[in-house]
């Protein structure tokens, strides 16, 4: 109750001043009334009885003020106080103000956008009942699978799933699912959506409530299921049916099939996979009939779930782990694929279960950027850091400009402790409108750094909601700023001595040269700094410039990529190859196009497939691995990839010819020791059986495959004309320098002369190209975007200092040039310690760029954390900047007059 009457009483204090002082003034008159009337009592004169009491009491003000010191409402009410007059402050100086509050709010804002989505990505939990709960069941190694791998997490197969769901125990509820692709679009242009395959227990184990209708359950996802119902998203049902209450019952084309929308998700929920918003979810069961003859359902080399559960009350993460790994070795021999080699088989029954965490999600965003934002925020703090500096050499500025007002009012009894109070108040007030123009800020930054990863074939879905994390880490960076910049300057400006300021004409502590060393000491720092943030920004720079430029083994612009699915004719196989061969050579038919292939595999897209290869040379027989591609005549020289020696496919490589292959010439280094390859031959080890002898009838140029940054792998190329069992999608590279919207627009109509229910999807190869140089291109644009800020701020604080040095030392200039020194020798003795504080600077911070550049070292292409060229330019650059911001005030010192000079000392 005391707490609560204190609370009461201050919060009276504040909103009712007059009241509660008129009662101070009564309560102070009845005290002085009783007083007197006890000394009265006592005989003595009222005249001396009311000047006694008077005395005990105390002059009437400073009780009052001493009452009210003791209250808590009056820190507040000196606090405002101090924020007004500090206002009135800023108001008088506004080129300071806006210039604090710019610097802060750059710093704070890059700082506060790059956590957030940190967070949003790393941190949050998923949006679901006790997240805490959730945990992941997949292999605890899981090095060198063998088999076919169709989602983004293949993690587990069907059948694995259906034994671990079997003989758990540590779980109460347990689901699998699978991301993928659907295509909505009944026919003509692909029109992909985000799905899940779900297991009927999803959305119960999660604890999702339905928006609308209901969810998928057990009775949904039974094996041999014909075509059940569909669940929508809720950001789906707004975007694709406008938020019509009417949606349940309606259908759904999906991948040609009619689907039945039976409910829809709550807006909160997105899925489990942080980074993407599903759209529709079906049941494991569908999948054959989706699929078709590429299903993956029932085979057990086919990796494509992901299974995730609630864990029972009082089983750890431990014992759940432990128990997964009793029963791992009867789940994997009664799942072991028949077709395995003995290789295989033991590699795949030594493989051990695991429990892990996943109240966070999966998230493919979260690896690959994870590290690249922890860096980046250590480069956004490096900025904030500099920024800080850059404002405490300002503040020791207006320090030194006040320092006589200060010491004026320390003489007449202020106390040190009010004026510090008084000087981070200013610095309190420029701190959180940086931090208010910082989150205003932070807000954009995150959605462009959102925009700046997504594509338009791969949108992503971060939720940028504001939490306790965001909230509190932009509160802590603000206090930690103010503290950097405010309160050093206000212990310095308090640390004068009254009487020898008020001695001197103007010259005093405060313009010492201890006070002076700690400005240079700050000027240092911002250098070193900033020389740490050009280092990193011209690295990352580079390294992009070094990956955009690479010679990839093709050429990667005028190349088109189109995919055919030609599902809705329903072609018997021995048809398929030979309508594939229509259209291709229709597409070629067309004006401006220059070549064009069919490929089974596009570089760059992630795709690939590989084989083990027994090759025979020189007598000896090697065994290795080797990627596979299968292509049609021309491919090569659709990618302008050049062929070294033998020949390319032609219409003499059939289904009933001798079997032949181009290799690469990694495939040549690695199995023929580099020697010509052409006339060599090898056979195809898939499983446990081998294929007939292949021969090699040529030598193509080394390419890229998955990756940029790859080395380049032995690859081997087949011809498309002897595959055995064409499937129903084709993809063709068209090289032409012809319009993009005119080519594409050629080709379907081309392509619908045949059948308009074929599907088609066009991709410029370039943009494909682009989007696998997203992480770089956000490195490299961050990273200089810091370093560009970081060397202004530099420039800024080293012109301060060297400006406030010629200001300080106007007298001893004057003196000099009366004395004979020309404006050369004046402009050297300045330029002389701004090369001393430039020179300090640039070695620590070569050797701290030296030491923290390493934790880059994975993220660079091309370079090495110490690539001496990126040291040179950096210094350079930033030498360049300094020079430039000292040379202006060394300018104005040199032309100054002796006589105004000597006049104003």
């Amino acid at each position: 109750m005391s707490l609560l009457r204190n609370l009461a009483g201050g919060l009276r204090g504040l909103f009712r001043k007059e009241q509660v002082e008129c009662e101070m003034d009564e309560e102070l008159r009845g005290y002085l009334d009783a007083a007197v009337n006890e000394k009265l009592r006592l005989g003595i004169s009222r005249e001396e009885a009311v000047r006694a009491a008077r005395i005990e009491m105390g002059a009437a003000e400073s009780v009052k003020e001493q009452v009210r010191a003791a209250s808590w409402e009056s820190l507040v009410e000196t606090l405002w106080q101090d924020l007004k007059f500090s206002v009135r402050l800023l108001r008088f100086n506004p080129a300071f103000a806006v210039t604090a509050i710019l610097s802060l709010a750059l710093g704070i804002g890059a700082n506060t956008a790059i956590f957030q989505l940190l967070d949003a990505i790393r941190m949050r939990t998923l949006p679901v009942k006790n997240p805490q709960e959730l945990a992941e069941v997949r292999i605890a190694e899981r090095n060198g699978a063998t088999g076919s791998f169709v989602t983004r997490y293949p993690k587990l197969t069907n059948p694995q799933w259906a034994q671990i769901r079997a003989q758990q125990k540590g779980f109460s509820g347990l689901f699998a699912w699978g991301p993928t692709t659907f295509n909505i679009s009944p026919g003509g242009e692909v029109h992909n959506v985000q799905g899940m395959w779900v297991s009927g227990e999803f959305f119960d184990v999660l604890g999702i409530e339905p928006d609308q209708g209901r969810l998928l359950s057990l009775t949904d996802d039974l094996p041999g299921c014909a075509t059940p119902g569909v669940v929508i998203s809720h950001s789906f049902w707004k975007r694709e049916f406008g938020g019509d209450a009417s949606v349940l019952g309606r259908k759904i084309t999906i991948e040609k099939r009619p689907f039945q929308v039976i409910g829809v998700t709550p807006a909160s929920f997105y899925g489990v996979e942080v980074g993407r918003n599903f759209d529709v979810a079906l049941p494991l069961c569908v999948e054959p009939i989706v699929r078709s003859e590429f299903s993956v359902l029932n085979r057990r080399d086919g990796w494509w779930l992901t299974v995730m559960g609630r864990r029972k009350p009082g089983w750890t993460l431990e014992q759940a782990s432990a128990q997964a790994r009793t029963i791992s070795p009867g789940i994997f021999e009664a799942t072991l694929p028949a077709e395995f080699d003995a290789d295989d088989a033991k590699h795949y029954l030594g493989y051990k279960l695991g429990v892990f965490p996943a109240d966070t999600g999966v998230s493919e965003l979260r690896s690959t950027y994870e590290n690249p934002l922890w860096l980046m925020l250590g480069l956004a703090a490096l900025v904030l850091l500099i920024a800080s500096a850059n404002l405490a050499n300002l503040m020791l500025a207006r320090a030194s400009a006040r320092e006589r007002e200060i010491a004026m009012r320390m003489a007449v009894g202020a106390r040190r402790g009010r004026l510090i109070r008084q000087l981070l108040a200013e610095s309190l007030l420029l701190g959180f409108a940086g931090a208010l123009f910082g989150g205003l800020l932070a807000n954009s930054l995150t959605q462009v750094l959102v925009a700046s990863i997504s594509t338009s074939n791969e949108p992503l879905f971060v939720d940028l909601v504001l939490d306790w994390r965001m909230l509190g880490f932009t509160t802590a960076i603000t206090l930690l700023t103010c503290a950097l910049f405010g309160l050093t300057p206000a212990l310095r400006a308090t640390q004068v001595t009254p009487g020898t300021v008020l001695k001197s004409a103007g010259r005093s502590a405060t313009s010492g040269p201890e006070r002076f060393g700690l400005r240079r000491v700050l000027v240092v720092s911002q250098i070193a700094m900033s020389l740490m943030l050009v280092v990193g920004a011209l690295l990352f720079g580079r390294s992009l410039q070094k990956l955009a430029t690479l010679d990839a083994g093709f050429a990667q612009e005028g190349v088109l990529e189109m995919e055919l699915d030609l599902t809705a004719l329903h072609l018997p196989v021995e048809r398929r190859a030979g309508f594939k061969r229509q259209v291709l050579d229709q597409v070629r038919a067309i004006a401006g196009v220059e070549s064009a292939a069919e490929a089974g595999i596009v570089p760059l897209r992630g795709d690939g497939m590989n084989r083990q290869v027994l090759v025979n040379h020189a007598g000896q027989v090697l065994e290795g691995k080797s990627e596979l591609n299968e292509i049609s005549p021309r491919y090569f020289a659709t990618w302008q990839t050049p062929i070294l020696a033998g020949r390319d496919f032609d219409e003499r490589d059939t289904l009933h010819s001798p079997l032949v292959a181009i290799v690469n010439e990694a495939f040549a280094k690695k199995y023929v020791d580099g020697a010509n390859p052409v006339g060599a031959t090898f056979r195809v080890k898939s499983e446990s059986k081998e294929s007939g002898p292949y021969q090699i009838v040529g030598l193509v140029k080394d390419s890229k495959l998955y990756d940029l940054r790859e080395e380049f792998l032995p690859t081997m190329f087949m011809p498309v004309t002897q595959k055995g069992h064409p499937e129903q999608e084709e993809t063709i590279l068209i090289r032409s320098e012809a319009s993009l919207h005119g080519l594409i627009s050629s080709l379907k109509s081309t392509v619908q002369q045949f059948n308009r229910g074929v599907d088609m999807n066009f991709t410029p190869y370039r943009k494909m190209v682009e989007t696998s140089l997203l992480r770089d291109r956000l490195m490299a644009r961050l990273s200089g975007f810091f370093g560009i800020l970081a060397v202004l701020l530099a420039a800024v604080g080293l012109y301060g200092v060297i400006a406030y040095m010629v200001e300080r030392r106007t007298s001893e200039i004057g003196i000099r040039m009366a004395l004979g020194a020309n404006r050369g020798g004046i402009l050297r003795l300045v330029l002389r310690e701004a090369c001393v504080l430039l020179g300090v600077g640039l070695l620590i911070g070569t050797a701290l760029s030296l030491a923290g550049s390493r934790a880059a070292a994975t993220m660079l292409f091309g370079l090495k954390p110490t690539d001496f060229v990126t040291y040179v330019l950096a210094v350079a650059s930033l030498s360049a900047v300094a020079a430039l911001a000292s040379f202006l005030p060394a300018r104005r010192a040199a032309r100054l007059d002796p006589i105004v000079a000597l006049r104003n000392e």
